[in-house]
């Protein structure tokens, strides 16, 4: 561990500090070192869903345009009718 001394520390910012420390339940030393460790830590990883990362992926290859997909029409829906499963189709006309 390296030790750190801090001279000609302006009095408002010593009252700020140990200010601080006590809201966050520590001494002035472990205030101290939290805001240090904080300011030279790496800036968190933005997370992002799949959709979105696979997008930005492909960006700046340019976007595609699709047709739509035809409508399909729904089957009928199925019967369970007393335990049974069954379903009924209509014969083509």
């Amino acid at each position: 561990m390296a030790t750190l001394t801090i001279r000609n520390l302006d009095i408002q910012v010593e009252e700020s500090l140990r200010l601080r420390a006590t809201r966050h339940g520590r001494s002035i030393e472990a205030e101290a070192r939290a805001i240090l460790a904080e300011s030279v830590a790496p800036p968190p990883r933005e997370t992002v869903d799949l959709a979105e990362a696979i997008r930005r992926r492909f960006a700046p290859l340019g976007g595609v345009e699709l047709e739509p997909h035809p409508p399909v029409a729904i089957g009928p829906r199925p019967r369970f009718d007393g335990g049974s499963f069954s379903i009924r189709t209509s014969s083509p006309s």
